[in-house]
């Protein structure tokens, strides 16, 4: 379980604070207005934001001083972060070391991955050579790589057409059924959340909200989500 505790997040003048997340392996979207601060928990929870108070912790481990490397999160962003000089098999193999070869081992556990994702004859490709959906195909497959309990999602299907987008979408939702991944997903499009988060968390006003269940909560919306939707507040 991954549990955030007393948590207050600052960058310059920006702040926003929770008391305590308790969230058990799930997909959670991570909802609310842009600058509302979604990328900044999950900065937070994958390391890269030293929090200005409070705890994060795994499975009752205190991870709030761990680098990223060290932490049970793997993180996938909007631009994929793939090397443009790489093959896509190159790029995953990063996932597993910095050394010129790999073992039989590791050559398996990239086939593997490529396999779940759809790629495994555009191993050999460079990104520039594959589609905007096949790169954040290759994204995926090095994150899941990783082997990590936690994965966070930065709007990193945002700019995928809305087939492909529902396509990945469903994915992250199968290998986190199947592997028992806990998924933080921020995303701007309700019917990203609609479509693969049981649960969702309302972050706006200055405050990370608990999780909801999804359906409940875009059913009788809370009012900053209200808000955010363009709906009347309920009465």
């Amino acid at each position: 379980m991954l549990i955030c505790e007393n948590l207050s997040l600052r960058v310059n003048d920006f702040h926003i604070a929770a008391e305590t997340l308790a969230l058990p392996p799930d997909v959670y979207a991570v909802l609310g207005p842009s600058g509302a601060g979604k990328s900044t928990l999950l900065s937070a929870i994958a390391g890269f934001l030293k929090p200005a108070s409070g705890r994060i912790l795994w499975n009752n481990m205190d991870i709030t001083h761990l680098s990223p490397a060290q932490r049970p999160v793997g993180i996938l962003f909007q631009d994929n972060n793939l090397f443009p000089h790489l093959t896509i098999h190159r790029n995953l193999a990063l996932a597993l070391t910095h050394k010129a070869r790999i073992t039989s081992d590791q050559d398996r556990a990239i086939g593997q991955a490529l396999d779940r994702v759809g790629l495994t004859d555009l191993a050999q490709r460079k990104p520039a050579d594959l589609s905007g959906g096949q790169q954040s195909r290759a994204a995926l497959a090095r994150v899941l790589l990783q082997n990590r309990p936690i994965l966070a999602l930065d709007e990193p299907f945002s700019a995928l057409g809305p087939a492909l987008k529902s396509e990945m979408l469903e994915l992250v939702r199968v290998i986190a059924q199947d592997n028992g991944t806990l998924v933080l997903m921020v995303t701007h499009d309700p019917n990203d959340a609609k479509q693969i988060a049981s649960q969702s968390i309302l972050v706006a006003d200055h405050v990370i909200h608990a999780p909801q269940r999804t359906h409940t909560m875009f059913e009788h919306p809370p009012e900053a989500l209200a808000r955010y939707l363009g709906r009347v507040t309920p009465s």
